[in-house]
């Protein structure tokens, strides 16, 4: 009995120590979990994106209003993916069809690399002279009729009939008749002539015979070539008027423009390069005699310039040129660079994308600040670390997929969802692989890198069908107001297009920019309507952003195909209460063919300049 009543003790006991060790851990885990529950819950409140019920490409990090439609946004619903919010995951299977590679950026070596600057012969203001009028008149007639004429110092290049001389010559003939009694009157009457640059056998003739002359012959003082002609016959000038400019020519300015990012590796003295293409087997050699101390803000770049002996007049005035200084990065002794191909350019941005984890097959958007071109290469100064795995083929791909999730991309800084209208009939693997994919003569052909990336990003941009709403939208009169005002911008810069200048074309460029940040999409009612002007906007804006930042006239003309495209999509849906001309030239854009717009029925083509002026045809009427 006693040793029952013992084995009953032990056991209260040991039910009362179980009681203290494994219920209090208990109460202690209960309530650690609830404390890491309501942690869970303020990490996925803090992680919480917020999207709007009528435009579900919205993904702000933050309640407020839809930026479309002013809607309240609603809470987004939260991913199970444990990726970060600018990550995303393509299938292995998806990588391989796309051909998805990755490289490691690297630490290389820079010795005997230079950098390549493109430029214009321009004449050399040094040596530029105007030659003006000394007295108002008419022009009779004029022997300095064009451009590019030469004159020497001498030369006839005017007769003027002025009332003032008129007036001056009898008083000369007075004072000549009583010159020997008022000696100091003939003097001073005589010095009138001379200041008005008239002397000589002009002066003698009159004296002599009495008679007044009712024209007189301007005769030049300056030599060289005529740059501008300021003039024409019938025009009234005044004292002081210029009449033409000259150019000496015997040397000319080569001006380059170069990057700001390139500022640093420049100075006087270096020795640069020069080829053009009328001689592709001559390279000139020179030295960089000024550097701009401002910064051109429109085209980020600041003039170099060389000047050129140009007695054999092997240079002309416009003619593009190519420079290139070697060595210029010799003093350092290694730098970050990527190869090109890895590179998007959105005209104000370069991107490229990076996976994080060489393990998994996620990746993410990078902005990045270049530096020197190094031929295949690119020198990173910004947004990359030695070591960072980056895509160098089938960027393209990945950045489309990156727009159908939402996430950063090229053609969006802040991440916002591409509708395709077949998001419930194509998984991601298929809608990565379908973007680099075409038809061609009845072959599927997957895209190559080399095609541009505005030809591509267009590919990429089969989720927009414009063509399904080319019929005309009724839109307020105010809507189209503003837009005319960014067509007639376009208009200004293929004119200019036309006249080879390429810093107005860009300077039009950013005309375009301004006005269409000021066209109003909130005059748009429709949603449809509304989605449609976003897409175009963004396209055109992306266009002449391209065109401002180019560096030479053909990039721009390039840029322009694609500007042309989307801006008269834009007018044919939306009107600008105008006639519009829709033009075309079948040799543009390598034979391919390219179109513009024009106000006049007249063809004056802007891909080639003064080359083919009158090549294309109407192939449109838009009212």
């Amino acid at each position: 009995m006693k040793k029952y009543i013992t084995y009953i003790g032990i056991l209260a006991v040991g039910l009362l120590l179980g009681w203290f060790v494994f219920g209090n851990s208990t109460n202690k885990t209960a309530s650690m979990g609830q404390g890491e529950m309501h942690n869970h819950e303020e990490a996925t409140e803090t992680n919480q994106m917020w999207t709007c019920s009528m435009h579900p490409q919205i993904m702000l990090p933050e309640p407020g209003g839809c930026p479309i439609c002013g809607m309240d946004l609603i809470p987004a619903a939260s991913g199970a993916d444990g990726l970060a919010a600018d990550q995303f995951k393509l299938t292995k299977n998806a990588i391989a069809l796309a051909n998805i590679q990755t490289s490691i950026a690297g630490i290389n070596s820079v010795a005997g690399r230079g950098i390549k600057l493109s430029g214009k012969i321009t004449a050399n203001e040094d040596k530029t002279a105007t030659q003006s009028a000394h007295f108002n008149g008419r022009i009779e007639k004029l022997y300095i009729n064009s451009i590019g004429e030469r004159v020497k110092i001498g030369q006839a290049i005017a007769q003027v009939y002025s009332p003032e001389l008129v007036a001056a010559q009898q008083e000369l003939i007075t004072a000549y008749s009583i010159r020997a009694s008022q000696p100091k009157l003939y003097k001073a009457v005589r010095n009138k002539f001379k200041n008005w640059n008239i002397h000589g056998s002009q002066l003698t003739a009159i004296e002599t015979t009495g008679k007044v002359k009712t024209r007189f012959t301007i005769y030049s003082y300056v030599s060289g070539v005529v740059s501008e002609i300021a003039v024409n016959k019938g025009d009234h000038i005044m004292d002081g008027h210029p009449i033409f400019k000259v150019a000496n020519l015997t040397t000319v300015w080569a001006n380059f423009d170069a990057y700001e990012n390139q500022i640093s590796q420049l100075k006087k003295g270096q020795e640069i390069i020069v080829k053009t293409n009328a001689y592709p087997n001559k390279k000139f050699k020179v030295k960089i005699s000024f550097i701009a101390p401002i910064l051109n803000t429109k085209t980020r770049t600041v003039t170099v310039r060389a000047v050129l002996n140009n007695k054999k007049d092997e240079f002309k005035p416009g003619m593009f040129i190519e420079g290139k200084i070697a060595g210029v990065a010799a003093n350092n002794a290694t730098m970050l660079s990527i190869p090109s191909s890895a590179v998007l350019w959105t005209g104000e941005r370069s991107v490229v994308y990076v996976k994080p984890n060489p393990n998994e097959s996620i990746f993410e958007m990078r902005e990045v600040t270049l530096g020197t071109n190094l031929g295949e290469n690119y020198q990173v100064l910004e947004g990359l670390i030695n070591g960072d795995e980056i895509v160098t083929n089938g960027t393209f791909t990945v950045d489309a997929a990156a727009q159908l999730l939402g996430k950063k991309s090229m053609m969006s800084k802040n991440g916002r969802r591409t509708m395709t209208g077949h998001e419930g009939h194509f998984g991601m693997e298929m809608s990565a692989t379908n973007t680099m994919m075409h038809k061609e003569d009845g072959k599927t052909m997957m895209g190559h890198e080399e095609h541009s990336g505005r030809e591509m990003s267009s590919t990429n941009r089969m989720m927009t069908d414009h063509s399904k709403m080319k019929e005309r939208v009724k839109v307020s009169a105010n809507f189209q107001k503003q837009l005319k005002k960014v067509f007639d911008n376009y208009i200004s810069l293929k004119d200019e297009l036309i006249k080879d200048n390429k810093n107005t074309v860009a300077v039009n460029a950013n005309s375009i920019l301004k006005n269409l940040s000021e066209v109003d999409m909130k005059l748009l009612t429709n949603i449809e309507t509304h989605k449609h002007w976003m897409t175009l906007q963004k396209e055109i804006k992306s266009s002449a952003k391209s065109i401002s930042n180019s560096s030479g006239i053909k990039e721009q003309r390039n840029h322009f195909k694609h500007l042309s495209s989307y801006l008269t999509t834009a007018v044919e849906i939306f009107g600008i209460n105008q006639k519009v001309y829709r033009q075309f030239c079948p040799m543009a854009d390598s034979n391919k063919g390219a179109y513009w717009l024009s106000k006049e029925e007249k063809v004056v083509n802007p891909y080639f300049g003064q080359a083919m002026l009158t090549c294309g045809s109407v192939k449109e009427t838009i009212e």
